[in-house]
């Protein structure tokens, strides 16, 4: 039951990251999993947080699924380009991009 979220695709509900794409790359408990997104939140380093901050999809991505469960490495181009596949109308976090901020609207 618990390994059934790794590789499913998650958007932040809360947090700096809020509305984000990530994917689930390990479980820890029932209430706490590891995200990343490849490209802020590398595969070597993932994001803890809490199963009740997130937005599970039904979108499971098999490859990356059957790599982390039997083990083996994944890339965070894979993961990166998976997600950008994916989700289209939800921000992906891409690092060094300059978020226009609309100084004239207050």
């Amino acid at each position: 039951m618990i390994n059934d979220y790794i590789g499913k695709v998650v958007y932040s509900k809360a947090g700096r990251d809020k509305e984000g794409c990530f994917i689930i790359t390990d479980v820890v408990d029932e209430q706490y999993v590891y995200i990343s997104d490849g490209s802020l939140r590398k595969v070597e380093k993932p994001k803890k947080k809490k199963l009740k901050h997130l937005s599970v999809t039904k979108i499971v991505s098999e490859e990356i699924r059957d790599n982390l469960i039997s083990g083996r490495n994944i890339s965070n181009v894979t993961v990166k380009k998976f997600l950008q596949s994916v989700c289209t109308n939800k921000e992906v976090w891409l690092p060094y991009v300059k978020r226009r901020c609309n100084r004239n609207a207050r």
